[in-house]
């Protein structure tokens, strides 16, 4: 009887104990296998975690390369990143520790999200300052063609006033003395003087030319200009003449023999177009005034 108490003791210890290797196996198989697990996971998150950091330096590289945000920040964000991928590299942490570092991760996309708004800001900044340069250089080259411009255009006055003073020094002029201006009426075709407004046909002008041995043998050119009251260039027959913007009554050409002489030439106007007051007889060679002289009709 004890013998069977004894061999059922064993059998029951022997169970006990198959039943705890078997626990423990059990228990050590799921162990083994949540930890592969848990070593899956932890690889597939360091693989993410690698290729995140490894975006996020070769942005702050290139940041760096463009010199466009702050060194200092720059520097700081690279030193972090290479230490979060030193310490992924070496996989020394847990499940704990790679919250930790997906909560710094987290930290630098913010920080590193600021850098990029600082970056677009200064870009933007870059690109209002280039458009002004753009414009500012516009508006020299404008400024600088205007001044040459102007500067070809004074030349241009220097040298044609540098002509007409030698012209000036050149040309000689007649001498000119007693120049007189009257009126004249019609009687039966002949000519009488008269001062009567009213009645005056013709304005006559005459002036004398003084010698001049050196001018003889030469075509010149006189203007008589005929001027109203109210100093209104008077027509001959309707007609004026006009020579580097002045305005004559008539065009006397003579062929002066270097002796003195006097010379007279007349114009036409209506009967009774002619009114009262002061009248001007002046006297040009070219565009120069020579002799000038007033007479009254009443």
């Amino acid at each position: 009887m004890d013998a069977q108490d004894n061999n059922f003791n064993y059998k029951i210890i022997f169970a006990a104990l198959v039943a705890v290797i078997v626990g423990i196996l059990i228990a050590f198989y799921y162990s083994y296998a949540q930890s592969k697990n848990q070593m899956v996971f932890l690889e597939q998150e360091k693989s993410l975690l690698v290729k995140d950091l490894t975006l996020m330096k070769a942005e702050v590289d290139r940041l760096s390369g463009l010199n466009e945000v702050n060194e200092i920040e720059l520097q700081t964000s690279r030193f972090r990143v290479e230490q979060l991928l030193d310490s992924v590299g070496r996989l020394n942490f847990s499940l704990t520790k790679l919250k930790e570092t997906r909560s710094e991760l987290r930290m630098l996309e913010v920080s590193f999200d600021s850098l990029k708004l600082k970056n677009n800001f200064l870009r933007y900044n870059n690109r209002l300052l280039a458009d002004r340069y753009e414009e500012t250089q516009k508006q020299l080259r404008d400024a600088r063609g205007r001044a040459s411009n102007i500067e070809k255009r004074e030349s241009l006055l220097r040298e044609t006033n540098r002509e007409l003073s030698r012209e000036l020094k050149i040309k000689s002029y007649l001498k000119l003395q007693n120049a007189e201006g009257s009126g004249f009426r019609l009687r039966a075709g002949r000519p009488i003087k008269t001062n009567k407004a009213s009645t005056i046909e013709k304005l006559r002008g005459c002036v004398t030319i003084l010698s001049d041995p050196s001018e003889r043998g030469k075509v010149r050119v006189l203007y008589l200009q005929f001027l109203t009251p109210e100093m209104k260039v008077i027509e001959d027959n309707a007609n004026t003449i006009s020579v580097g913007g002045n305005t004559y009554s008539k065009k006397v050409e003579i062929v002066y023999t270097g002796k003195e002489i006097s010379i007279c030439d007349a114009i036409t106007v209506p009967a009774e177009s002619l009114s009262e007051g002061i009248y001007t007889l002046n006297v040009f060679e070219d565009e120069r005034l020579l002799a000038s002289t007033e007479f009254q009709l009443k």
